[in-house]
């Protein structure tokens, strides 16, 4: 595989299409770059939009995406579940095949300056291309959200990376950094009871003394009258997704509730899939090696 970056920007929008759809469009009208994946969810009022190429186009394509927002997205008429500081909230470049970590930290640099200086946008860099311990972890730079970060951006400590010491009065902030893989994953429960979904994500998580590798939180989705716990699983080599699925079946079950379904946001790599399939069906040497498609691609 060529020197390929994922970029994978999530906008503090899910329920007007039109503005979905326009957003993207920056993406698709960007040459050398491929739109392999794009959701919107209504209860949290938030799209994941992910596309791949090498550094220069994925860094045009993230621009245009977030000027277009920037341009259509007012986070003073904006609500839902999902916890948001931006109109784009967060932009992750993730390495793919021959990429290293430190060429993504770059484009993430690069990228966070010029929306930083022609947007006028404050910037934080986060996860690996932070410089900052405390800047680390996106749940704790996002904190506050957009109401509450007029206040918060005035600290030394949260002095932005790039762009100005003040809130963009209808953007926002953004987050932009490199890390690994993500895996967007969401477990529903028979019931409306969000205290239920609340607890079980707070005893999971890392910061509730739980799981790392595991950033949870228990919502209310009104769309299917459940509650979902929501979560983003930060390495899934060392926490599997059939782990948590097992563990929320087991935690529900004390409560009375069962899992009804489960959801996949955005793109998953196939060994996180081939893992839990290794589990359930009790098949411990399952590999890549096995799997029809990926043999004929080598082939």
């Amino acid at each position: 595989m060529a020197k390929l970056m994922e970029c994978v920007p999530n906008i503090s929008e899910g329920r007007n299409a039109e503005i979905v759809e326009a957003c993207v469009n920056e993406v698709r009208n960007i040459s050398g770059v491929k739109l392999v994946d794009y959701s919107s969810d209504p209860d949290h009022n938030r799209s994941v939009i992910t596309f791949v190429g090498t550094s220069e186009p994925v860094k045009e394509a993230a621009f245009a995406l977030t000027k277009k927002a920037q341009e259509l997205i007012d986070l003073t008429k904006h609500s839902g579940t999902h916890k948001r500081m931006g109109a784009v909230d967060v932009i992750p470049f993730i390495p793919l095949g021959e990429t290293t970590m430190d060429e993504c930290k770059k484009a993430s640099e690069e990228l966070a300056e010029r929306i930083g200086n022609e947007l006028d946008i404050p910037v934080y860099l986060y996860a690996n291309s932070s410089k900052r311990k405390h800047c680390k972890k996106l749940p704790t730079i996002r904190k506050g959200e957009f109401e509450k970060f007029e206040e918060k951006i005035k600290l030394d400590k949260w002095k932005p990376d790039f762009g100005p010491c003040k809130k963009h009065c209808t953007f926002g902030c953004v987050a932009i950094g490199a890390r690994e893989f993500l895996v967007a994953f969401n477990v529903y429960l028979n019931t409306s009871d969000v205290k239920v979904a609340d607890t079980i994500a707070k005893s999971l998580r890392e910061s509730g003394g739980g799981h790392m590798h595991l950033q949870a939180m228990g919502m209310y989705i009104d769309e299917k009258a459940m509650v979902q716990v929501s979560m983003n699983i930060l390495n899934f080599k060392k926490l599997p997704l059939y782990r948590l699925v097992e563990m929320i079946r087991t935690e529900a079950r004390r409560w009375g509730y069962e899992i009804r379904e489960t959801e996949l946001i955005g793109l998953i790599p196939l060994q996180a899939v081939l893992n839990s399939l290794a589990y359930y069906i009790q098949l411990p040497s399952l590999s890549t090696s096995q799997i029809v498609e990926m043999k004929i691609q080598e082939d």
